[in-house]
């Protein structure tokens, strides 16, 4: 203690003592430059890891994990990466996710598995597939494939409606036709387990529709008739969607005039 004060009483112990001082640091400073130079090496070098930004619930299809931005690619050491774990989003696809994984964990081969339901894989959100019994005239089979685009017309027979939606007493039922949908992706002709043949001799065809879109089409396909009309595979173009009757095709009876006559409203 007091060679400590001795040395700091004068200018020469001062500059004595900074100097050892700075000396320590100096040591000190490479040491923890060696260890974390050290520590680098043995976790190795930096690489990309694929890691879940947001939940991925199990069943998630790769693909959908990829449209909806559900990971981000981070950089890490070699170290401390995963076994399995994915860099290369194209890893993903035609795979499902087997549990869920929750944010930050990375994406590895053990968390997915193969996928048998290539339609299941291909659906995101409110997308739906619906499969619906059509003969060859209706149904363009032998001249649609999986990946053509097609518009939907349904016919009904219909009977004039009071105000109240009830039928009118003794009025007469007529044919209406109309396009419901436009631009619908044929998934498969004739798919499935069955073969895509029915009882009654008619092909089964696949479409990729929206949820509300597939409640329409089955209604109309139980209780209507269903047509197929293929669109161009590019530059297609459409008219706005009009009821066809006898009143509109033979007479050139305006379609607000019919729908009236049905009880609709222009």
């Amino acid at each position: 203690m007091e060679l400590a004060q001795r040395l700091i009483s004068t200018r020469r112990g001062t500059v004595l003592v900074a100097a050892i001082a700075a000396l320590l640091a100096g040591a000190m400073i490479l040491v923890y430059v060696d260890r974390y130079r050290t520590t680098l090496e043995t976790q190795g070098a930096p690489v990309t890891v694929l890691v879940a930004r947001h939940t991925i619930h199990k069943g998630s299809a790769g693909d959908v994990i990829a449209s909806k931005g559900l990971y981000t690619a981070t950089t890490i050491r070699e170290g401390q990466l995963l076994e399995g774990a994915f860099s290369d989003p194209s890893s993903l696809r035609g795979r499902v996710a087997a549990r869920d994984i929750y944010p930050g964990a990375q994406l590895t081969a053990a968390d997915f598995a193969s996928s048998n339901d290539a339609l299941a894989a291909s659906l995101t959100e409110v997308q739906r597939v619906v499969s619906i019994p059509l003969d060859a005239a209706h149904g363009l089979i032998g001249d649609i494939a999986a990946g053509d685009r097609v518009d939907i017309f349904a016919g009904f027979n219909v009977v004039p409606l009071r105000a109240d939606g009830t039928p009118v007493s003794g009025g007469q039922s007529r044919a209406v036709l109309k396009r419901i949908m436009a631009d619908i992706q044929v998934l498969g002709v004739g798919a499935g387990k069955s073969g895509g043949l029915t009882g009654s001799g008619a092909t089964n065809v696949q479409l990729k529709v929206t949820d509300e879109q597939a409640a329409n089409l089955a209604f109309a396909s139980d209780n209507g008739k269903i047509w197929l009309a293929l669109r161009p595979s590019a530059g297609a173009k459409a008219n706005p969607p009009s009821i066809v009757t006898v009143e509109t095709l033979l007479l050139g009876v305006r379609p607000v005039n019919v729908m009236r006559s049905f009880g609709g409203r222009s």
